[in-house]
């Protein structure tokens, strides 16, 4: 399965592209779209989004898109921009008619870092480690993105449990537990 996971953003908008087989994960390809750079009108700047999600789309044939879920902002205008910038991104995959799976900020924490309230550096460093990515990407959006997607990709393995028991959530994910 193909998954794209998108982080949204109206200034600079994260996506990554993941193949999974089995129970493993490899990265295709990963990137970001730099609004800002586009020195237009607003809505210029979501038409832009979603054409370069779309040729993305187009290019790697994604079986399911995955995105972060919004939260609440201090800031009006900025959760304005933001929830348009999120719309024209799940348009581009509503058209293309990808599934859209959506995750909370602690859900894709959690699932790439092991803690729900992991900083930005704590989830690029396991995204890279995860998926041997050696240099270190200019924007955190893209390696949000890419969690977006490891996040998706745990959850379809292995469904989550309502157990808080670590030795019965061994018990049950042997695969998850590394031996060292």
């Amino acid at each position: 399965m193909v998954i794209l996971g998108i982080d949204p953003g109206s200034v600079v908008c994260g996506y990554g592209v993941l193949l999974q087989s089995d129970k493993e994960i490899s990265l295709i390809e990963y990137g970001v779209i730099n609004a800002k750079k586009i020195q237009k009108a607003f809505p210029e700047r979501l038409k832009e989004i979603f054409e370069r999600l779309n040729s993305v789309i187009h290019r790697v044939k994604p079986d399911t898109a995955a995105f972060e879920s919004l939260f609440y902002y201090k800031n009006a205008q900025s959760l304005i921009k933001l929830s348009h910038a999120r719309a024209a991104s799940i348009l581009a995959a509503a058209v293309n008619n990808l599934p859209i799976a959506e995750y909370s900020a602690k859900e894709i924490k959690k699932a790439v870092t092991g803690r729900g309230n992991a900083s930005k550096e704590q989830v690029q460093f396991m995204v890279r480690s995860t998926l041997n990515i050696s240099e270190t990407p200019e924007f955190f959006d893209a390696t949000d993105a890419l969690a977006a997607a490891i996040c998706h990709a745990v959850r379809s393995i292995s469904p989550v449990s309502s157990s808080n028991n670590w030795a019965e959530f061994i018990k049950n994910n042997p695969e998850r537990v590394i031996n060292k």
